[in-house]
């Protein structure tokens, strides 16, 4: 029995997802396929964002996922290493950025 926090999916597991709420399966995937097109921007430099917002969000579906995908449309390791700083700087900038909230905090409550 496999006991991982995040288990592979497999072909019952996708079934299963089907069978449950084929509607907004297809709408989710047609979605994805549209978000993901080339347009003004191309869908390379599409999925090295999704890179960076899977690292930041944190799910290793979306990191193993979008890392494929972009490795199929031409990005670099060099480039997904990349995306994935910039993932780094945001997370450690937000939590610079919010420090603001505790500073304005402790300034109201020295008053």
């Amino acid at each position: 029995m496999d006991d991982s926090m995040y288990p592979l999916p497999d072909a019952e597991i996708a079934a299963r997802r089907r069978e449950l709420a084929p509607a907004p399966l297809a709408a989710f995937k047609a979605f994805t396929e549209s978000v993901f097109a080339d347009g003004a921007l191309p869908a390379k430099t599409k999925e090295l964002i999704a890179i960076a917002v899977a690292h930041v969000t944190q799910c290793p579906y979306c990191i193993r996922g979008h890392t494929r995908a972009a490795m199929k449309a031409g990005a670099t390791d060099n480039e997904i290493m990349e995306a994935i700083w910039v993932a780094a700087e945001m997370r450690a900038g937000a939590a610079f950025a919010h420090s603001t909230i505790a500073l304005d905090m402790m300034r109201k409550q020295h008053k």
